[in-house]
């Protein structure tokens, strides 16, 4: 599966066991379009994703950075005591690309002076345009 969207939150890195880490975080996508009427609908989708391969990208990852997400999808259904029963997409992620970072608070000249890069081929990617 391949999609982009924006990150809802800044991601977290989960120990599991042993020395193993994981990076959780949800990525929202957008569907926008105008009904035969002319007027404008929007539907939202939200993917929880799991990136096992290198936690160094957690800090990039951070609430409203625009990524490209390429792994294997899965739908999970499960009760809910409020909702009753539901269901959410999750993705184990194989690569993550980086199109536009957001600054952190602290550091507002951060983020334009990193370079993107690509998560999961393990090499910086210089040819885009920010």
């Amino acid at each position: 599966m391949l999609f982009t969207g924006r990150l809802t939150a800044n991601a977290a890195i989960n120990a599991v066991k042993g020395d193993k880490q994981v990076i959780n975080f949800t990525v929202a996508i957008n569907q926008k379009w105008k009904n035969k009427a002319g007027e404008k609908k929007e539907k939202t989708a939200f993917v929880d994703c799991a990136y096992w391969r290198n936690s160094g990208i957690a800090e990039y990852l951070t609430k409203g950075a625009v990524v490209e997400i390429s792994g294997w999808m899965e739908a999970q259904g499960y009760q809910s005591k409020k909702d009753g029963i539901r269901a959410r997409l999750i993705c184990t992620c194989d690569t993550i690309k980086l199109f536009s970072l957001v600054a952190k608070a602290s550091d507002p000249t951060d983020s334009a002076e990193k370079r993107a890069v690509t998560a999961g081929t393990g090499k910086d990617d210089d040819d885009l345009p920010f």
